[in-house]
């Protein structure tokens, strides 16, 4: 049987004496997947990403939280533990997140309105709940 390309079927392969060999990495790279929007699925994810909106409190509810931050000023000496639910801000969009954790209370500062704890100062404003014994 006669194939069309018999005749160069078997020659050497061909090489160039004015261009140097390729090495297999820079073969490789010309095949690499090119990245044309840099960032963009960041930004997507971003975009996707969901916040949460600040819960506006009803005059009895401040009501309360205030009773609860004034027995909580009473009791600093003993260094009371306190569940506190607070709205995050989140930086790069509107809204933010709910956390709640528990916290040993160090001070209650009533002109700047936060709460310091052992690892983060709350302003109270962004104070939801607060759960103590």
């Amino acid at each position: 049987m006669s194939n069309k390309y018999d005749d160069i079927l078997h020659l050497p392969r061909f090489i160039s004496k004015n261009r140097k060999h390729m090495s297999n990495y820079d073969r490789a790279a010309q095949f690499a997947p090119f990245a044309a929007l840099t960032g963009y699925g960041e930004m997507v994810h971003e975009t996707a990403r969901l916040t949460d909106s600040k819960i506006e409190l009803s005059e009895d509810k401040i009501e309360e939280l205030n009773l609860k931050l004034t027995l909580l000023q009473e009791s600093l000496s003993s260094s009371p533990i306190a569940t506190i639910t607070y709205f995050e801000p989140d930086e790069k969009k509107e809204g933010g997140s709910y956390k709640k954790e528990s916290m040993t209370i160090i001070k209650i500062d009533a002109f700047s309105q936060t709460i310091t704890t052992t690892s983060k100062v709350i302003p109270i404003k962004q104070i939801i709940e607060i759960e103590s014994e």
